[in-house]
């Protein structure tokens, strides 16, 4: 059998076709497609902490020891002031002592309606006496439950003296200073917690309906990361002078928080409507500098690079502004594509 000379298979192959089917290519392609998508609003809004309390004195005294500064992290139900307890204690001590002693009066009481009733019974005694000897021992068991409940009152404001955390978090003012005199009411820390965040929004009037009825939202931090919200609070009432309405992002629990603290300014996107898109795959879309493109496959099986303009991105697909049709294929490796499309363009040379 007669074989080629290696020159002439050469020749051979540089006049055999340079296109492709799709199906034979060496990487995979996605259509161009439309799709149904949330149209959002991008406001800004600000975060805030939903427990942040200022913790008030409930007792009178004098500060005794602070065991905590601006910005220390404390733990739920962690000792934060000491307050003078020497009036409080000598309260207590006056309480208990009238318990013991309407304890010991109600054991007398009860005693002699004891013996009234059994003599009573036999008819020894009146009936008059026996109705004053219930009368005090009732009276004696009025005078022995007032007496638990001024011990109870004692002990609480003895617990009063000592104040803890309502729950986790920061310590971001401190109002008093060790022997300043408080008495109730008289504020003495303020904090917050970063355990649970929310960001209040001003939305404009025409963009309520839509937002009631789908009560969607995210959060774009300053990474492009997206925090969806777990709920959404609408105040019923718009601001008299802006018009505008005041909305609740509510976000979900999280350890790290993400970077968000309170104070800060930050976007929220609000699915107001949907709208359809032309979107392809993000992984097709090929950036070369300062160039966006994708490598798009024709019906001939060309590969050809193609500028584009980009959209947002939604699940896993990149909208296309500009630059490609609906029912066009781009490839899904645009590294493969290039290389492809490369070696075919020096076999036409």
């Amino acid at each position: 059998m007669t074989r080629l000379p290696i020159l002439g298979a050469a020749l051979l192959a540089l006049a055999l076709p340079l296109t492709a089917q799709a199906d034979d290519l060496p990487f995979e392609t996605a259509e161009a497609e439309r799709l149904t998508l949330p149209q959002e609003r991008v406001l800004d809004g600000r975060v805030e902490a939903v427990q942040r309390s200022t913790i008030s004195a409930q007792t009178s005294g004098r500060v005794r020891e602070i065991y905590v500064d601006v910005d220390d992290f404390v733990e739920e139900d962690e000792l934060l002031l000491r307050i003078s307890d020497v009036q409080q204690q000598a309260r207590l001590s006056q309480a208990e002592g009238d318990l013991a002693d309407a304890r010991a009066r109600f054991r007398e009481a009860r005693s002699e309606f004891e013996r009234i009733r059994e003599v009573f019974e036999q008819n020894v005694v009146s009936r008059s006496e026996f109705e004053r000897a219930e009368a005090q021992l009732e009276s004696a068991r009025a005078r022995l439950r007032s007496a638990e409940g001024r011990v109870d009152e004692a002990r609480e404001q003895l617990g009063y003296t000592e104040v803890y955390a309502p729950y986790s978090g920061i310590v971001t003012e401190r109002m008093v200073e060790v022997g300043e005199s408080v008495s109730p009411g008289s504020p003495l820390l303020a904090g917050l917690s970063l355990d649970r965040l929310r960001v209040e929004v001003d939305v404009p009037q025409r963009l309520m309906p839509g937002l009631r009825d789908r009560r969607e939202a995210e959060v774009i931090l300053d990474s492009g990361e997206r925090i969806a919200a777990e709920n959404l609070t609408l105040f019923p009432y718009a601001d008299p002078r802006s018009g505008t309405f005041r909305v609740r992002v509510n976000l979900p629990e999280d350890e790290n928080n993400r970077g968000l603290f309170p104070g800060m300014f930050v976007k929220s996107a609000f699915v107001v409507d949907e709208v359809e898109r032309l979107m392809v795959p993000q992984e097709a879309v090929a950036y070369r500098s300062e160039v966006i493109a994708v490598y798009v496959i024709d019906e001939q099986g060309r590969v050809r690079f193609r500028q584009v303009r980009t959209g947002r991105e939604h699940d896993g697909m990149i909208e296309i502004l500009g630059g490609l049709r609906e029912g066009e294929r781009v490839a899904l490796d645009p590294v493969h594509a290039a290389i492809f499309m490369k070696e075919h363009q020096q076999v036409t040379r």
